[in-house]
Parts: structure tokens; sequence; C-alpha cells
């Protein structure tokens, strides 16, 4: 059993650019529903300015790259969310910030647990649900809430939290993965891609090859709910997450099947839902 917070976590206030006091539009001092769209924009603007100065700041994006970092796999964010969830808006637009750069790969998971308090999400899937409960127990963590973000399997953030999400996303970009996702060749319409699962250690852990398809940006309008009256806007949302099979740590090649339009990754994930081990962009 788990306990389901809900609007324990406030917007974390700008460290830079212009200051603007968001515990009292957002969070306990007042209803996102009330924000106007003038603001929202405003906000997305500010977000953006912080998000590309904090990444450059911390050298996310250096000009010179050792040929080994080439290689690295993406940081794997996943954020936990719900349309009914007057406290997600800030971390939905944090969210398609990360999705702009190239070495993170930001994922929008939809969960169901907020359907009863008036809007039913149209991207949640109770498999959502369930992958966020299994983080909580890998993590030994008694609860589950939204916003929360996971980076690369492991640390688990409020939503929110823009700096200390960019100080996790560093720390995981710098950090040596067990392994790489190299993919080797693709077929003419780019619906079949064959990879290579390399180790980049002795005795590397036995994970499960997860085939991720997503939406690049999708709008809702609001009607009913905490966020009633608003048309917001989502990126990178999960369509499928589909198990390819066991990968039981030794280098291996692989055909994956990558039919439509919508973009793909390939995560390679630490048995019983753990560390993020490698990842990859397909299409």
């Amino acid at each position: 059993m788990y306990t389901i917070a809900h609007k324990a976590c406030r917007p974390a206030p700008f460290t830079s650019g212009p200051r603007v006091n968001l515990k009292t539009v957002i969070g306990l001092g007042a209803h996102p529903a009330i924000v106007s769209e003038a603001y929202r924009e405003t906000q997305q603007i500010m977000m953006r300015h912080f998000i590309g100065g904090a990444f450059a700041a911390l050298g996310l994006f250096a000009a010179s790259l050792q040929a080994d970092e080439q290689v690295r796999s993406p940081v794997v964010v996943e954020l936990f969310t719900s349309q009914g969830c007057s406290s997600c808006p800030p971390a939905d637009a944090l969210l398609h910030d990360l999705a702009e750069h190239e070495d993170v790969i930001a994922l929008s998971l939809h969960v169901d647990y907020w359907d009863y308090i008036g809007w039913k999400d149209s991207f949640a899937k109770a498999a959502f649900t369930e992958r966020q409960k299994s983080y909580a127990r890998s993590g030994q963590r008694p609860s589950i809430y939204t916003p929360q973000m996971i980076i690369d399997g492991r640390d688990a953030l409020v939503g929110h939290d823009a700096m200390k999400i960019i100080m996790k996303i560093e720390e995981h970009k710098r950090a040596p993965k067990v392994a790489v996702i190299k993919v080797i060749s693709r077929n003419a319409d780019d619906t079949v891609v064959q990879v290579r699962l390399e180790p980049r250690v002795s005795n590397a852990p036995a994970g499960d090859v997860q085939l991720v398809r997503y939406t690049p940006n999708a709008s809702v309008d609001i009607r009913r709910g905490e966020n009633a009256g608003h048309k917001l806007s989502y990126a990178n949302v999960v369509r499928e997450w589909t198990n390819l099979g066991r990968w039981d740590g030794a280098e291996a090649e692989m055909k994956v099947d990558v039919p439509g339009p919508d973009p793909a990754v390939l995560i390679l994930q630490a048995e019983g839902q753990r560390d993020v081990l490698a990842a990859a962009r397909l299409k």
C-alpha cells in the first residue's frame, strides 16, 4: 500500500532572471487555475532562460568533448504528471525545456490516480502509475506524488525544482555508464533499426531492454477539475513502453521494429526497475 501525496510540493522560485513570487500564484497561496495565459507564457520564457543559462553554466554542452563522451548515453528523465494535478504545469513546462537538449531524454508519463477529482487524463495509463509505484518500492519510498521526476531510474525529485534537477542531470551526465547502446544500421524507410548493446564494465548487471514511443508535443483543453479553463501543453508524451527482453550483460545485437512516425528511444534498465544502464534515440 502506498500513500498518494497531493499538493505537498510547492514550485520553487526562480533564482535568476526577473523575480516572481510564485508562491502567491501557484501552490498554497492560490490555485493555478486562476493563472492567466499571459502569465503562463511569461513563466515559460523565464524557465527557458533559466534552464539554458543553468545548463551552460554547468557545462553540459561544452564544445570540447572527449571522444569517449561522444558515445555516452543521454540522461533519462521521467516526469510523472497528470492533467488533473494543479501542481504539475510548472513541471510540464520544465520538461519542455529539458526535451530540447540532445543529452537528455525527457519523457512525460501521465498517471491515472487523479482522474477521480474531476478530469480524466487523456494520456494516463495504469501502467505508468504502476511504474511510479515500482520506483517507490525499489527506492524504499513510502509514497508517490505528482509532479515527480526520476533521473536515470535512481534519483527522485520534486518535478518543478529546476536547479536540483539540473544539478542531478549534470551528476548523471558525468558519471560513467556501465553500458552503451549503438545504432549500427537502419533500413531505407527507418522502420527497423539494428543496435548493439555493449558493456563498459566487467560483470555488467543484467537488465531489461525497453522500447519507448512518444508524441513530441500535445495540447489539451482542460474543461473540468483543478486546471479547468486552461489549454495545457505537454512534451514527449509517452504512448507505449514495451519490454523487448532481457539483456544478460554481454555484448549483443538486436533488431528493433519502429513503425510509424512517432519518435522512439531504447532504454536498458537494471532488473527490478532500478538504474538506467544505457539509452539511445532510435528515431
